[in-house]
C-alpha cells in the first residue's frame, strides 16, 4: 500500500488538539489524547465516515473546501494548512530539489559584499551550501557545517552553542516537515531521516509529532566559544534561479552587545593564528 502521508498528518495534528482548544465540551476520562474522528468531523462540517477514510488512506483526494475546513477544525497555522493542501495534491508541490548543490557566483559575490553579516544559502532539507566569512565563523564550532538538523542533534556542540537547544532542535524537524510537502519522495530527505532517527530518540519524536514551519523571523540566542552570547534576528528570501534553496542573513542589532561580538567574532576569525 502506498505511502499515507495525508493519513498520517490528519491522525498527528487530531492526536495534538484537545477538546477545549478546539472550542467543544469534554465529558469524562477519554482513552486517547485529542480529539476524536467524529468531533473533528463535526468541526469541519463534514461527514464523519468520509473523514475516517481519509486518515485510513482510503481517500486522498479531498477537494480545496473540505482541507480549508479541516485546517480552520485542526486549528493549523499557514504553514500547516499549506502543508495539507500539498499532501493532498490540492496544489503544486514546486520543483524538485535542484540536482547540483552549486551556487552561483552572483549570489555567493553579493554575500562577500557583507563582512559585517553572516550569510548562507540552504536547501529545503537545510544542507548548508554556501556561506559568506561571517557565517563560517558563527558556525565554526561545528566539524562539520553541512547541514542544520545533523548539526542540532548529532554534534555535542549544538547543547552549547543554542541557549534554548529544544526549541531550536523543535525548529529543524518543523522546517524539514515542511520540506517534506513539498517533495515527500525525496530520496535526501528520507536518507537523512532514517540517519537522524536512528541516531537521535528525540529527533524521533518531534519528527513524529507533524509540525510543520516554515521560516519565521524569531531571533537566535547563541553561545559562541570565541565571543559569548550572541541574539541573532535573520530574513530568509527565495533564491528565483533554484526554487526550493533560500538565503538567510543575520543580523544584531545595532549598538548591543551581540553587535559588537559580532563584530568582534569576524576580528578573531580574520586575524591568523600565531605560528
Amino acid at each position: 500500500m502506498a505511502d499515507n502521508h495525508l493519513g498520517e498528518f490528519l491522525r498527528s495534528r487530531r492526536s495534538g488538539l484537545g477538546p477545549e482548544e478546539a472550542g467543544m465540551a469534554s465529558y469524562g476520562a477519554r482513552r486517547v489524547p485529542g480529539l476524536r474522528r467524529e468531533e473533528v468531523a463535526v468541526l469541519a462540517g463534514i461527514n464523519a465516515d468520509y473523514y475516517a477514510r481519509l486518515e485510513q488512506g482510503r481517500e486522498r483526494h479531498p477537494s480545496p473546501q473540505v482541507l480549508d475546513a479541516l485546517g480552520r477544525a485542526l486549528r493549523l497555522g499557514p504553514d500547516a494548512r499549506a502543508h495539507l493542501h500539498r499532501l493532498a495534491g490540492a496544489v503544486a508541490a514546486g520543483p524538485a530539489e535542484p540536482v547540483s548543490d552549486r551556487v552561483g557566483a552572483g549570489l555567493r559575490q553579493l554575500m562577500d559584499c557583507w563582512p559585517g553579516t553572516p550569510a548562507l544559502v540552504l536547501n529545503r532539507t537545510l544542507d548548508i551550501l554556501a556561506t559568506n566569512a561571517l557565517a563560517a565563523a558563527l558556525y565554526a564550532p561545528f566539524r562539520p557545517a553541512d547541514n542544520l538538523v545533523r548539526m542540532t542533534f548529532a554534534d555535542p556542540a549544538a547543547r552549547g552553542f543554542h541557549r534554548d537547544w529544544d526549541r531550536a532542535a523543535e525548529a529543524v524537524v518543523a522546517h524539514l516537515r515542511h520540506a517534506a510537502g513539498h517533495d515527500p519522495d525525496s530520496r535526501r530527505l528520507h536518507r537523512l531521516v532514517r540517519e537522524m532517527s536512528a541516531y537521535s530518540e528525540e529527533f524521533t519524536r518531534l519528527w513524529r509529532s507533524h509540525t510543520v514551519r516554515g521560516k519565521t523571523q524569531e531571533a537566535k540566542r547563541l553561545r559562541h566559544p570565541d565571543v559569548g552570547p550572541l541574539t541573532l534576528a535573520y530574513q530568509t528570501f527565495d533564491v528565483r534561479e533554484a526554487p526550493g534553496r533560500q538565503l538567510v542573513v543575520y543580523h544584531a542589532e545595532p549598538g548591543t552587545p551581540s553587535a559588537e561580538a559580532l563584530h568582534l567574532l569576524g576580528t578573531v576569525h580574520a586575524t591568523p593564528a600565531p605560528a
